[in-house]
């Protein structure tokens, strides 16, 4: 039997499809949505002068398939438009400045203390996708979050879902820059509804100011290989000795340009069970987390983003921040006891922790005879 195909959408039919697709997006926990036609004419050159000074540092994927991050529909044959959307992801934790100032207090970046973000937003987006479907004679769709070679920061701007601030992230006036982006490929010419925004980062500094590591060249230009978010998930090395003691507290990812952001007073709390803290990993000691072993932390992050790192990044990170720390009898003990059963990666930072924690005994110590000399002299 010959199948008929349907006969195309007229445009009212699109346009009212169209409007309807931000309303779907809604119901399904996305605060914003923009169909778009992709132009990244102007920021591809960016990025292949950004890629040509080795500011991706080790993330060579960055580098792969330039054509695709160019001319992004070109990766789903048939695409002739992006749905970019954009998930508020801020938890309702303990506070993070609060965390930050604490030494023996473990800092994760906030996107990451719950459910793994590709999972939840993939899994909406297909139903997004599914939804046009049956209010279309035809349709094909594709889901991405992250996975793909797509300059998402640059797609978003161009969809009108907030401008590049100044610390490469993206920023909504009304939201902040606590939010996950992500894309729906469709092969359907819907109308657009694309709108440039203007910047309004002015001449704060904030972001690039605050930057622990000073990893901003520039406005605009981040160097990866000094970025604590880089440092502490995406390499799989030794992080710098000269880098160790800027890291702090700050375990897996880092907020701080976020966290000093004028705007980020506008952010809002995720209504998302998926993205509330597990674990207590809000609020929880340094000293506790070093001590999982690996079938425990395996558990722990089990659907978390946190997996990325790997165990022995995890360890790695945690004993630098120890050594950080205040450190005492109990954290001193903990890092020895690991040293001969650890892999030489983390054995290298464990040493560098228990050195930095002597040191900062012999100047407590030092310290207490200058007082207790000059109480004997008064």
């Amino acid at each position: 039997m010959t199948t008929i195909p349907s006969p195309p959408l007229r445009q009212c039919q699109l346009q009212e499809l169209a409007d309807n697709i931000d309303l779907w997006a809604k119901e399904l926990g996305f605060q914003q949505s923009s169909i778009l036609i992709p132009d990244l004419s102007t920021e591809h050159p960016l990025l292949e002068q950004w890629l040509e000074r080795g500011y991706h540092g080790d993330m060579q994927y960055l580098a792969n398939n330039l054509d695709l991050r160019r001319e992004p529909l070109k990766l789903v044959p048939g695409s002739c438009r992006i749905i970019s959307v954009r998930m508020d992801y801020q938890p309702p934790a303990t506070d993070s400045i609060k965390v930050l100032r604490d030494k023996d207090k473990a800092y994760i970046a906030r996107y990451t203390l719950g459910r793994d973000y590709h999972k939840t937003l993939r899994k909406r987006l297909t139903t997004l996708g599914k939804r046009i479907q049956q209010h279309s004679s035809a349709l094909g769709y594709r889901a991405f979050v992250d996975s793909a070679p797509i300059m998402e920061r640059a797609i978003a701007e161009q969809a009108g879902l907030g401008w590049s601030g100044k610390h490469t992230l993206l920023i909504n006036r009304e939201a902040g820059s606590y939010f996950f982006l992500a894309e729906l490929f469709i092969d359907l010419p819907l109308p657009t509804t694309e709108k440039r925004l203007k910047n309004h980062c002015g001449k704060c500094t904030a972001c690039l100011d605050i930057c622990p590591t000073n990893a901003f060249v520039d406005a605009n230009i981040l160097d990866a290989r000094r970025c604590i978010s880089y440092l502490t998930i995406e390499s799989k090395d030794a992080i710098p000795l000269e880098l160790r003691a800027m890291l702090g507290n700050r375990i897996f990812g880092c907020d701080d340009c976020q966290l000093i952001c004028p705007w980020n007073k506008f952010a809002k709390f995720s209504p998302e069970d998926d993205f509330k803290p597990r674990h207590n990993l809000d609020d929880i000691s340094l000293l506790e987390l070093f001590n999982w072993d690996e079938k425990t932390f395996l558990k722990k992050t089990e659907g978390s983003a946190i997996r990325r790192t790997g165990f022995d990044g995890w360890q790695r990170n945690i004993a630098v921040a120890l050594g950080n720390s205040h450190g005492g009898a109990e954290v001193e003990a903990a890092l020895s006891a690991k040293l001969s059963s650890c892999s030489p990666l983390v054995a290298e930072h464990i040493s560098w922790a228990l050195q930095q924690l002597e040191h900062k005994s012999q100047r407590r110590t030092e310290d207490c005879q200058i007082v207790r000399i000059i109480g004997a002299k008064s």
